[in-house]
């Protein structure tokens, strides 16, 4: 079953004088979707972007990490184990190489709050299941490392 995803970006970076020269241009973009809040884009700061705007880079490893997220939850539910709490720190690395680049790699470092500490050994062995059903990871060309902790809560 194919699933299709739609959404608007509009560039807003033209300051006068379109792409006259590299740095004659903004690298801001407006992203819509139908029923949610706008997210503003732009370049990293490394190729002339905005600090305060999501960049494509960013978005990718969120994406990541999100989706992870998201599978490694219904793998909790199927396996009997209780999550109180999610939060990640992702890092990715992308190597530039003349105008062009790619990330090698990207690590996701979830510390996962469980209920019952009987089951913190499945609660960690999961993640494994979960990077297997992970859409977004299952796309990318480049590893995707998990480096998961489990808490007991409470």
């Amino acid at each position: 079953m194919d699933h299709e995803y739609a959404l608007d970006i509009m560039w807003q970076g033209n300051r006068g004088t379109g792409t006259s020269g590299y740095r004659d241009y903004g690298r801001d973009v407006l992203l819509q979707a139908s029923g949610k809040p706008d997210l503003l884009g732009s370049a990293d700061p490394t190729f002339r972007g905005a600090r305060d705007r999501w960049n494509p880079e960013e978005l990718l490893i969120a994406a990541l990490a999100q989706c992870h997220l998201l599978s490694y939850l219904h793998s909790a539910v199927r396996h009997g184990v209780v999550v109180t709490d999610y939060v990640d720190s992702p890092l990715g690395t992308m190597t530039q190489s003349g105008q062009g680049g790619s990330f090698s790699r990207v690590v996701l470092r979830p510390v996962v709050s469980i209920a019952d500490a009987a089951v913190a050994d499945v609660a960690t062995a999961i993640h494994e299941e979960a990077g297997r059903n992970c859409f977004i990871a299952a796309s990318v060309n480049f590893p995707v490392v998990h480096e998961p902790r489990t808490v007991v809560s409470g």
